[in-house]
Protein backbone atom coordinates (compact mmCIF):
# COMPACT_ATOMS: atom_id res chain seq x y z
CA UNK A 1 0.00 0.00 0.00
CA UNK A 2 1.22 3.54 -0.86
CA UNK A 3 2.19 5.90 1.94
CA UNK A 4 -0.60 7.54 1.62
CA UNK A 5 -1.54 4.98 4.77
CA UNK A 6 1.43 5.57 6.74
CA UNK A 7 -0.91 6.44 10.32
CA UNK A 8 -1.07 4.81 13.28
CA UNK A 9 -3.80 3.09 12.15
CA UNK A 10 -1.25 1.64 9.08
CA UNK A 11 -1.75 -1.84 9.63
CA UNK A 12 -5.89 -1.63 8.76
CA UNK A 13 -6.08 -2.40 4.88
CA UNK A 14 -8.87 0.66 4.13
CA UNK A 15 -11.36 0.13 1.57
CA UNK A 16 -11.97 2.03 -1.00
CA UNK A 17 -15.23 4.46 -0.34
CA UNK A 18 -18.07 5.87 -2.11
CA UNK A 19 -21.34 6.98 -1.74
CA UNK A 20 -22.51 8.19 1.61
CA UNK A 21 -19.65 6.26 3.32
CA UNK A 22 -17.79 9.13 1.68
CA UNK A 23 -19.58 12.02 2.42
CA UNK A 24 -19.70 11.07 6.22
CA UNK A 25 -15.74 10.09 6.00
CA UNK A 26 -15.31 14.01 4.79
CA UNK A 27 -17.64 15.06 8.04
CA UNK A 28 -15.24 12.80 10.26
CA UNK A 29 -12.44 14.70 8.60
CA UNK A 30 -13.96 17.85 9.38
CA UNK A 31 -14.83 17.41 12.55
CA UNK A 32 -11.17 16.37 13.39
CA UNK A 33 -9.88 19.16 11.67
CA UNK A 34 -11.87 21.58 14.28
CA UNK A 35 -10.99 19.74 17.07
CA UNK A 36 -7.46 20.11 15.36
CA UNK A 37 -7.50 23.78 15.57
CA UNK A 38 -9.49 23.88 18.66
CA UNK A 39 -6.15 22.47 20.37
CA UNK A 40 -4.25 24.79 18.51
CA UNK A 41 -6.13 27.52 20.08
CA UNK A 42 -6.40 25.44 23.58
CA UNK A 43 -2.21 25.67 23.62
CA UNK A 44 -2.12 29.00 22.96
CA UNK A 45 -4.64 30.37 25.42
CA UNK A 46 -3.16 27.75 27.89
CA UNK A 47 0.25 29.31 27.27
CA UNK A 48 -0.50 32.47 27.18
CA UNK A 49 -2.45 32.67 30.52
CA UNK A 50 0.74 30.30 32.28
CA UNK A 51 3.30 33.16 30.78
CA UNK A 52 1.38 36.04 31.93
CA UNK A 53 0.48 37.17 27.95
CA UNK A 54 2.11 40.46 27.23
CA UNK A 55 3.34 41.41 30.69
CA UNK A 56 4.94 37.95 31.08
CA UNK A 57 6.38 38.74 27.25
CA UNK A 58 7.62 42.38 28.18
CA UNK A 59 9.11 41.30 31.66
CA UNK A 60 11.19 39.01 29.04
CA UNK A 61 12.19 41.68 26.49
CA UNK A 62 13.36 44.13 29.50
CA UNK A 63 16.47 42.00 29.28
CA UNK A 64 17.11 42.23 25.02
CA UNK A 65 19.84 44.69 25.37
CA UNK A 66 21.86 43.65 22.11
CA UNK A 67 20.60 41.82 18.83
CA UNK A 68 21.74 38.31 19.66
CA UNK A 69 19.83 38.57 22.56
CA UNK A 70 16.51 40.19 21.18
CA UNK A 71 16.10 37.36 18.96
CA UNK A 72 16.49 34.91 21.48
CA UNK A 73 14.36 36.40 24.18
CA UNK A 74 11.41 37.14 20.82
CA UNK A 75 11.59 33.24 20.43
CA UNK A 76 11.25 32.77 24.07
CA UNK A 77 8.53 34.92 24.59
CA UNK A 78 6.27 33.96 21.33
CA UNK A 79 6.80 29.97 22.42
CA UNK A 80 5.55 30.78 25.43
CA UNK A 81 2.59 33.29 25.34
CA UNK A 82 1.95 30.90 21.80
CA UNK A 83 0.58 34.80 19.96
CA UNK A 84 3.03 36.43 17.94
CA UNK A 85 0.10 39.27 17.83
CA UNK A 86 0.70 39.80 21.91
CA UNK A 87 4.36 39.87 21.03
CA UNK A 88 4.31 42.01 18.21
CA UNK A 89 1.73 44.55 20.58
CA UNK A 90 4.24 44.95 22.83
CA UNK A 91 7.46 45.38 20.82
CA UNK A 92 5.21 48.00 19.41
CA UNK A 93 4.61 49.35 23.06
CA UNK A 94 8.18 49.60 23.97
CA UNK A 95 9.46 50.77 21.17
CA UNK A 96 7.14 53.90 21.15
CA UNK A 97 8.30 54.19 25.12
CA UNK A 98 12.02 54.13 23.81
CA UNK A 99 13.51 51.10 23.21
CA UNK A 100 15.60 50.83 19.35
CA UNK A 101 14.36 50.11 16.91
CA UNK A 102 17.42 48.22 16.21
CA UNK A 103 16.96 46.03 19.31
CA UNK A 104 13.01 45.71 18.29
CA UNK A 105 14.00 44.25 14.59
CA UNK A 106 15.85 41.00 16.02
CA UNK A 107 12.70 40.55 18.80
CA UNK A 108 10.51 40.20 15.64
CA UNK A 109 12.88 37.71 13.71
CA UNK A 110 12.75 35.62 16.91
CA UNK A 111 8.91 36.19 17.06
CA UNK A 112 8.95 34.44 13.88
CA UNK A 113 11.04 31.55 15.39
CA UNK A 114 8.71 31.06 18.27
CA UNK A 115 5.50 30.85 16.57
CA UNK A 116 6.44 27.72 14.71
CA UNK A 117 6.55 25.35 17.82
CA UNK A 118 2.36 24.81 17.62
CA UNK A 119 2.85 23.03 13.93
CA UNK A 120 5.68 21.32 15.77
CA UNK A 121 3.60 20.41 18.51
CA UNK A 122 0.87 18.47 15.91
CA UNK A 123 3.31 16.67 14.63
CA UNK A 124 3.60 15.08 18.26
CA UNK A 125 0.22 13.28 17.64
CA UNK A 126 1.78 10.34 15.39
CA UNK A 127 4.68 9.76 17.48
CA UNK A 128 3.52 5.60 17.78
CA UNK A 129 4.66 5.30 13.96
CA UNK A 130 8.45 5.62 13.46
CA UNK A 131 7.49 6.35 9.73
CA UNK A 132 4.76 8.28 10.20
CA UNK A 133 5.68 10.54 12.44
CA UNK A 134 9.02 10.66 10.44
CA UNK A 135 6.82 12.74 7.60
CA UNK A 136 5.20 14.64 10.22
CA UNK A 137 8.29 15.90 12.16
CA UNK A 138 9.55 16.30 8.67
CA UNK A 139 6.82 19.03 7.69
CA UNK A 140 6.67 20.67 11.11
CA UNK A 141 10.41 21.58 11.38
CA UNK A 142 11.24 22.46 7.42
CA UNK A 143 9.37 25.84 8.41
CA UNK A 144 11.91 25.73 11.85
CA UNK A 145 14.54 25.33 9.95
CA UNK A 146 13.98 28.11 7.01
CA UNK A 147 13.47 30.60 10.41
CA UNK A 148 16.92 29.58 11.55
CA UNK A 149 18.39 29.92 8.25
CA UNK A 150 17.16 33.44 7.74
CA UNK A 151 18.01 34.68 11.08
CA UNK A 152 21.57 33.50 10.59
CA UNK A 153 21.81 35.05 7.12
CA UNK A 154 19.96 38.29 8.36
CA UNK A 155 21.37 38.97 11.37
CA UNK A 156 24.16 40.17 10.57
CA UNK A 157 23.39 42.14 8.26
CA UNK A 158 20.83 43.83 10.28
CA UNK A 159 23.19 44.75 12.80
CA UNK A 160 25.63 46.56 10.75
CA UNK A 161 24.27 47.94 8.07
CA UNK A 162 20.14 48.14 9.25
CA UNK A 163 18.24 47.69 5.90
CA UNK A 164 14.94 46.64 7.34
CA UNK A 165 14.88 49.36 9.71
CA UNK A 166 15.61 51.77 7.51
CA UNK A 167 13.18 50.47 4.70
CA UNK A 168 10.62 49.52 7.19
CA UNK A 169 11.01 53.51 8.71
CA UNK A 170 10.78 54.81 5.21
CA UNK A 171 7.75 52.88 3.98
CA UNK A 172 5.38 53.68 7.08
CA UNK A 173 6.09 57.04 6.40
CA UNK A 174 4.63 57.03 3.46
CA UNK A 175 1.08 55.12 4.66
CA UNK A 176 0.72 56.34 8.21
CA UNK A 177 -2.67 57.85 8.66
CA UNK A 178 -3.44 57.77 5.11
CA UNK A 179 -6.23 54.58 5.61
CA UNK A 180 -7.84 51.92 7.21
CA UNK A 181 -7.18 48.16 6.31
CA UNK A 182 -7.44 46.35 9.50
CA UNK A 183 -9.01 42.73 8.94
CA UNK A 184 -10.55 43.26 12.25
CA UNK A 185 -14.31 41.66 12.87
CA UNK A 186 -13.70 39.22 9.75
CA UNK A 187 -11.57 36.22 11.85
CA UNK A 188 -13.67 33.92 11.11
CA UNK A 189 -11.53 30.40 12.05
CA UNK A 190 -10.51 32.25 15.82
CA UNK A 191 -14.79 32.96 15.84
CA UNK A 192 -15.17 28.96 15.13
CA UNK A 193 -12.13 27.73 17.37
CA UNK A 194 -11.85 30.04 20.11
CA UNK A 195 -15.08 29.38 22.25
CA UNK A 196 -14.10 25.85 23.49
CA UNK A 197 -10.86 27.55 24.42
CA UNK A 198 -12.74 30.05 26.48
CA UNK A 199 -15.31 27.10 28.10
CA UNK A 200 -12.11 25.61 29.13
CA UNK A 201 -10.81 28.53 30.72
CA UNK A 202 -14.12 29.40 32.28
CA UNK A 203 -13.30 25.86 33.82
CA UNK A 204 -10.71 25.86 35.14
CA UNK A 205 -10.96 29.61 36.68
CA UNK A 206 -9.68 29.65 40.68
CA UNK A 207 -6.28 27.99 39.67
CA UNK A 208 -3.49 29.72 40.04
CA UNK A 209 -2.24 31.49 36.39
CA UNK A 210 1.05 28.46 36.12
CA UNK A 211 -1.05 25.75 36.71
CA UNK A 212 -4.57 26.28 35.18
CA UNK A 213 -2.69 27.86 32.14
CA UNK A 214 -0.05 24.52 32.10
CA UNK A 215 -3.54 22.29 32.66
CA UNK A 216 -4.95 24.50 29.77
CA UNK A 217 -2.04 23.85 27.30
CA UNK A 218 -2.35 20.00 28.07
CA UNK A 219 -6.02 19.38 27.08
CA UNK A 220 -5.06 21.32 24.00
CA UNK A 221 -2.49 18.59 23.20
CA UNK A 222 -4.83 16.24 24.04
CA UNK A 223 -7.39 17.64 21.51
CA UNK A 224 -4.64 17.24 19.14
CA UNK A 225 -3.43 13.93 19.63
CA UNK A 226 -7.01 12.69 19.37
CA UNK A 227 -7.46 14.49 16.07
CA UNK A 228 -4.15 13.31 14.62
CA UNK A 229 -4.83 9.90 15.62
CA UNK A 230 -7.91 9.56 13.18
CA UNK A 231 -7.13 12.20 10.68
CA UNK A 232 -4.46 10.02 9.29
CA UNK A 233 -6.61 7.09 8.79
CA UNK A 234 -9.79 9.36 7.39
CA UNK A 235 -7.82 11.33 4.83
CA UNK A 236 -6.22 7.96 3.94
CA UNK A 237 -9.37 6.80 3.03
CA UNK A 238 -10.79 10.27 1.33
CA UNK A 239 -7.49 11.29 -0.31
CA UNK A 240 -8.02 8.85 -3.27
CA UNK A 241 -9.06 9.35 -6.83
CA UNK A 242 -10.38 12.63 -7.79
CA UNK A 243 -9.59 14.49 -4.64
CA UNK A 244 -6.28 13.19 -4.31
CA UNK A 245 -5.47 14.22 -8.55
CA UNK A 246 -7.18 18.00 -7.37
CA UNK A 247 -4.33 18.02 -4.58
CA UNK A 248 -1.36 16.69 -6.54
CA UNK A 249 -2.39 18.94 -9.40
CA UNK A 250 -2.41 21.92 -7.02
CA UNK A 251 0.69 21.54 -5.56
CA UNK A 252 2.52 20.09 -8.83
CA UNK A 253 2.68 23.70 -10.23
CA UNK A 254 6.44 24.21 -8.66
CA UNK A 255 7.40 26.55 -5.24
CA UNK A 256 5.95 29.77 -6.82
CA UNK A 257 2.26 28.81 -6.77
CA UNK A 258 2.86 26.70 -3.22
CA UNK A 259 4.21 30.26 -1.92
CA UNK A 260 1.30 32.13 -3.32
CA UNK A 261 -1.18 29.36 -1.71
CA UNK A 262 0.14 29.78 1.88
CA UNK A 263 0.46 33.83 1.70
CA UNK A 264 -3.47 33.86 0.30
CA UNK A 265 -4.44 30.62 3.18
CA UNK A 266 -2.75 32.69 5.64
CA UNK A 267 -3.91 36.17 5.37
CA UNK A 268 -7.97 34.84 5.09
CA UNK A 269 -7.58 32.59 8.51
CA UNK A 270 -5.44 35.68 10.08
CA UNK A 271 -3.00 32.43 11.41
CA UNK A 272 0.26 30.81 10.55
CA UNK A 273 0.13 28.48 13.44
CA UNK A 274 -3.52 27.20 11.77
CA UNK A 275 -1.80 27.18 8.44
CA UNK A 276 0.82 25.63 9.15
CA UNK A 277 -0.44 22.79 11.41
CA UNK A 278 -3.20 21.51 8.66
CA UNK A 279 -0.53 20.63 6.67
CA UNK A 280 0.98 18.30 9.04
CA UNK A 281 -1.22 15.80 8.93
CA UNK A 282 -1.66 15.93 5.07
CA UNK A 283 2.22 14.90 5.74
CA UNK A 284 1.68 12.18 7.58
CA UNK A 285 -0.74 10.72 5.96
CA UNK A 286 1.16 11.28 2.64
CA UNK A 287 -1.51 12.92 0.91
CA UNK A 288 1.59 15.99 0.61
CA UNK A 289 5.43 15.97 0.28
CA UNK A 290 7.91 17.44 2.24
CA UNK A 291 8.67 19.70 -0.84
CA UNK A 292 4.98 20.27 -1.15
CA UNK A 293 4.93 21.57 2.16
CA UNK A 294 7.92 23.12 2.41
CA UNK A 295 6.79 26.17 0.04
CA UNK A 296 3.19 26.57 1.79
CA UNK A 297 4.63 26.92 5.16
CA UNK A 298 7.01 29.86 3.09
CA UNK A 299 4.00 31.55 2.10
CA UNK A 300 2.53 30.92 5.72
CA UNK A 301 4.96 33.26 6.81
CA UNK A 302 4.44 36.18 4.49
CA UNK A 303 0.89 36.18 4.55
CA UNK A 304 1.07 36.30 8.53
CA UNK A 305 2.81 39.61 8.07
CA UNK A 306 0.34 41.37 5.53
CA UNK A 307 -2.03 40.82 8.26
CA UNK A 308 0.09 42.77 10.42
CA UNK A 309 0.75 45.73 8.04
CA UNK A 310 -3.11 45.73 7.92
CA UNK A 311 -3.80 45.94 11.55
CA UNK A 312 -1.33 48.16 11.90
CA UNK A 313 -2.99 50.88 9.70
CA UNK A 314 -5.88 50.90 12.08
CA UNK A 315 -3.11 52.11 14.41
CA UNK A 316 -3.33 56.48 15.22
CA UNK A 317 -1.82 58.09 18.01
CA UNK A 318 1.50 57.71 19.30
CA UNK A 319 1.88 54.38 18.45
CA UNK A 320 0.70 55.23 14.39
CA UNK A 321 4.53 55.33 12.85
CA UNK A 322 6.04 52.49 15.16
CA UNK A 323 3.27 50.06 14.58
CA UNK A 324 3.97 50.71 11.00
CA UNK A 325 7.36 50.34 10.78
CA UNK A 326 7.46 46.91 12.91
CA UNK A 327 4.88 45.34 10.32
CA UNK A 328 6.94 46.70 7.64
CA UNK A 329 10.16 45.31 9.43
CA UNK A 330 8.26 41.99 9.81
CA UNK A 331 6.81 41.81 6.15
CA UNK A 332 10.23 42.69 4.41
CA UNK A 333 12.32 40.31 6.51
CA UNK A 334 10.54 37.26 5.28
CA UNK A 335 9.80 38.47 1.73
CA UNK A 336 13.19 38.80 1.44
CA UNK A 337 13.87 35.93 3.05
CA UNK A 338 11.81 33.87 0.81
CA UNK A 339 13.72 35.61 -2.21
CA UNK A 340 16.89 34.82 -1.46
CA UNK A 341 15.96 31.31 -0.44
CA UNK A 342 13.93 30.27 -3.34
CA UNK A 343 16.49 32.15 -5.86
CA UNK A 344 19.26 30.77 -4.59
CA UNK A 345 19.33 26.28 -5.00
CA UNK A 346 21.54 25.20 -2.44
CA UNK A 347 20.04 28.07 0.26
CA UNK A 348 16.12 26.25 -0.83
CA UNK A 349 17.71 22.85 -0.26
CA UNK A 350 18.99 23.38 3.22
CA UNK A 351 15.64 23.82 5.21
CA UNK A 352 14.48 20.75 3.44
CA UNK A 353 17.74 18.45 3.97
CA UNK A 354 17.88 19.51 7.58
CA UNK A 355 13.92 18.56 8.08
CA UNK A 356 14.86 15.27 6.28
CA UNK A 357 17.65 14.49 8.57
CA UNK A 358 15.82 15.61 11.66
CA UNK A 359 13.17 13.19 10.59
CA UNK A 360 15.12 10.41 10.08
CA UNK A 361 16.19 10.82 14.06
CA UNK A 362 13.30 10.66 14.94
CA UNK A 363 12.38 7.82 13.34
CA UNK A 364 14.48 5.62 15.51
CA UNK A 365 14.80 7.76 18.71
CA UNK A 366 11.65 9.43 19.72
CA UNK A 367 14.11 11.38 22.20
CA UNK A 368 15.89 13.30 19.29
CA UNK A 369 12.12 15.21 18.97
CA UNK A 370 11.70 16.38 22.49
CA UNK A 371 14.80 17.33 22.92
CA UNK A 372 14.99 19.35 19.58
CA UNK A 373 11.66 21.05 21.22
CA UNK A 374 12.65 21.72 24.60
CA UNK A 375 16.50 23.13 23.72
CA UNK A 376 15.60 25.65 20.87
CA UNK A 377 12.50 26.67 22.21
CA UNK A 378 12.80 26.92 26.01
CA UNK A 379 16.62 25.90 27.32
CA UNK A 380 18.61 28.00 25.15
CA UNK A 381 16.55 30.49 25.26
CA UNK A 382 16.33 30.41 28.45
CA UNK A 383 20.02 29.78 29.35
CA UNK A 384 20.24 33.24 27.84
CA UNK A 385 17.32 34.78 29.86
CA UNK A 386 18.90 33.78 32.70
CA UNK A 387 22.97 34.52 31.99
CA UNK A 388 21.44 38.50 30.46
CA UNK A 389 19.17 38.32 34.28
CA UNK A 390 22.51 37.83 36.37
CA UNK A 391 24.72 40.15 34.21
CA UNK A 392 22.17 42.92 34.58
CA UNK A 393 21.12 42.57 38.04
CA UNK A 394 18.35 44.02 39.21
CA UNK A 395 17.96 46.72 36.13
CA UNK A 396 15.86 46.44 33.29
CA UNK A 397 14.81 48.95 30.58
CA UNK A 398 11.94 49.98 32.15
CA UNK A 399 14.15 51.35 34.82
CA UNK A 400 15.92 53.70 32.53
CA UNK A 401 14.42 57.70 33.10
CA UNK A 402 14.31 57.75 28.83
CA UNK A 403 11.85 55.18 28.67
CA UNK A 404 8.06 56.33 28.22
CA UNK A 405 6.07 53.93 29.86
CA UNK A 406 3.14 56.22 29.11
CA UNK A 407 3.71 56.35 25.49
CA UNK A 408 4.07 52.39 25.43
CA UNK A 409 1.08 51.71 27.48
CA UNK A 410 -0.88 53.78 24.58
CA UNK A 411 0.98 52.51 21.57
CA UNK A 412 -0.08 48.78 22.76
CA UNK A 413 -3.59 50.03 23.82
CA UNK A 414 -3.76 51.48 20.27
CA UNK A 415 -2.78 47.59 18.75
CA UNK A 416 -5.11 45.90 20.88
CA UNK A 417 -7.84 47.89 19.53
CA UNK A 418 -6.47 47.51 15.57
CA UNK A 419 -7.53 43.78 15.92
CA UNK A 420 -4.17 42.97 15.30
CA UNK A 421 -4.75 38.69 15.24
CA UNK A 422 -1.53 37.24 13.84
CA UNK A 423 -0.63 34.47 15.53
Amino acid sequence: MSETNGSIFSGNQLPERSGDHSFLTWLQVAAFIYLLLAGVSTIGAGFKWASGGAEGAEKIFAFATNPVVGVILGTLSTALVQSSSTVTSVIVGLVAGGVPVSIAVPMIMGANMGTTITNTIVALGDVKDGKTFNKAFRASTVHDFFNLYSIAIFLPIEAIFHPLERLGGALSNLLVGDFNASMKGINFIGALTNPPAEWIKQLLQGMSDTFGGILMAAIGIGFIFMSVARLGKELGAVMRGPARRIVDKSFAAGPVVGILAGTIMTVLVQSSSTTTSLVVPLAAAGVLTLRQVYPFTLGANIGTCITAVLAATAVSGVGAGVAMQIAFVHLLYNVFGVIVFTVVPFLYDLPVRSAEWLGNKTETHRGWAFGYIGLVFFLLPGSVLGVQAQLDGDSSPQESPDFDSAAKREAEMEMDKSGTVIE
